[in-house]
């Protein structure tokens, strides 16, 4: 019965998935200029780390023991935010595992939609933000554009390899079903990349929410429509 609730919830999620993807699109048409935002130096580092890993992965060894290492951390590092314990992390080339003494869905899906790598150079670039705030107080950031590189850079790892092991058998998504896993982590994916550019750009959380808002009413709306079409088509084929 569970199963089958959270594939109902997941189908009826359809619409604010796609108004999540158009919302996206127009986080494009929302940037100020073409010498911020999107379009800035650090952006464009971003993109270039995005192409890099996509342009290096077909020449260098498979980093899978890499992805396998973060997927299980991640499972670990929200499992411990939740305030379950973590024991007998395994990590291998076929794949790994970690025993927590609690679960649940974000628990369970967090590796597909947190990229743990990712978070290790924000962390990082914040420690470095943080020293420097002492040591050197009013100094520029030093070279943002690698950190934004290194962002580009294990964001796609992420993507690549969540969307290779999303193509095999995952217990994580067997265990919620798998229409509910997808639509669950592509809403989280796509949340996440929405809130980087609001931190990352000039567009505002009050413009890119009342856009969502829009994108939302009117994707229901259309869906409720074909709904009454339909079954008005029903009804005049069953009067005939």
């Amino acid at each position: 019965m569970a199963r089958f609730a959270r594939f109902l919830a997941a189908v009826l999620c359809f619409p604010l998935v796609w108004a999540l993807c158009l919302t996206f699109v127009d986080s494009f048409f929302l940037v100020s200029g073409p010498s911020e935002g999107l379009f800035s130096a650090e952006a464009i580092a971003l993109f270039s780390g995005l192409v890099a890993f996509l342009a290096l992965w077909p020449f260098v060894p498979d980093p899978v023991r890499f992805y396998v290492l973060g997927h299980e951390l991640t499972h670990a590092v929200v499992g411990l935010a939740f305030g379950a314990r973590v024991s007998n992390l395994k990590v291998g080339a076929k794949g790994g595992s970690v025993q927590l003494t609690k679960s649940n869905v974000w628990i369970t899906l967090a590796p597909y939609f947190l990229p743990f790598w990712t978070m290790v150079v924000v962390l990082l670039a914040l420690a470095v933000r943080g020293v420097m705030h002492f040591t050197h107080p009013g100094a520029p950031f030093p070279a943002p554009w690698a950190w934004m590189f290194a962002v580009g850079f294990t964001w796609c790892f992420h993507a690549c390899f969540t969307i290779r092991s999303l193509m095999q058998t995952q217990p994580d998504v067997q265990e919620y079903g798998r229409v509910f896993s997808w639509t669950f982590i592509l809403i989280c994916n796509i949340a996440g990349v929405l809130l980087w550019i609001v931190c990352t750009t000039d567009v505002s959380a009050s413009a890119l929410a009342a856009q969502f808002g829009s994108r939302t009413v009117a994707a229901y709306r259309a869906v409720a429509s074909v709904g009454r079409l339909v079954f008005h088509e029903t009804k005049f084929t069953e009067d005939e």
